[in-house]
């Protein structure tokens, strides 16, 4: 676990922020700000981010997944991907991997409460045959299960993203699902976006476009209606209404792993 030190911002804490939740500081929380005020249309978009994550695993509950590996999850701000999964499942497996030293505290917290579906795996989600490793103390493997990566692969260049998914794809049984998001910045205001973050932010981020975002999912099957913005998309519906162009959106998908 890499050392924690408040004063300087934290993606997870920042998202959190974002998302109403109280688990950030003054450092999170001044670095969000000034983001908003480069681009604000990323405070509703992260928010439809995580309206989007809700439907996504209500949908693969519903189609009889009841296991669930949540990569880069951030902070565990409600709803989270085990109580709206175990909202239909309530025996649901969900396998959480972070390396955020507040954020895996805070997933521990819920082991702590006696939650028998949950794994925590404190990791670089680079690491995946080690993370995968650990995610089976938790997860059967040989059965299907739903991966997420949610606002994550804008921090890897198109070939790693593209690798990184695959990895895991690989790892996973017939039947299983993949859902991933992902920002989407244009304009003006989202080139302000990205000056404010290349100055202050703590890693590095990419400006990737919906090819690239497409491009992630390999071979994978799409589940209808394909990749789209997460205010209109609802997963297994023929197609999606169009939305209101603007100057930040969520990209998202969920393809299924047939063989």
């Amino acid at each position: 676990m890499p050392d924690f030190d408040p004063n300087t911002p934290s993606i997870a804490r920042v998202y959190d922020y974002f998302v109403g939740g109280k688990d950030n500081f003054a450092a999170d929380r001044d670095l969000g700000e000034r983001l908003i005020e480069a681009l604000p249309d990323l405070l509703p978009s992260t928010v439809e981010n995580k309206e989007f994550l809700a439907r996504a695993v209500t949908w693969a509950a519903n189609q009889g997944i009841s296991q669930f590996i949540d990569v880069g999850c951030g902070m565990p701000t409600p709803p989270t991907t085990g109580e709206v999964a175990q909202e239909i499942h309530p025996d649901a497996r969900v396998a959480y991997i972070d390396s955020d030293p507040v954020v895996v505290s805070h997933l521990g917290a819920l082991l702590a409460h006696g939650n028998p579906g949950v794994t925590v795996v404190d990791g670089d989600v680079r690491n995946v045959p080690e993370i995968l490793a650990r995610v089976s103390e938790g997860v059967d493997l040989s059965q299907p299960a739903c991966l997420i990566m949610a606002m994550l692969l804008h921090f890897f260049d198109v070939p790693d993203a593209q690798d990184l998914v695959a990895s895991y794809v690989a790892a996973l049984a017939p039947g299983s699902y993949v859902v991933l998001t992902m920002g989407l910045v244009l304009g003006e205001k989202g080139d302000a976006f990205f000056r404010t973050y290349m100055a202050d932010g703590p890693t590095k981020l990419y400006q990737h476009d919906a090819a690239d975002f497409a491009s992630f999912f390999g071979p994978l099957e799409l589940v209808e209606p394909g990749v789209g913005d997460s205010r209109t998309v609802r997963p297994g519906w023929a197609e999606a209404p169009a939305a209101p162009e603007r100057d930040c959106t969520i990209i998202v998908g969920i393809a299924r792993v047939t063989d």
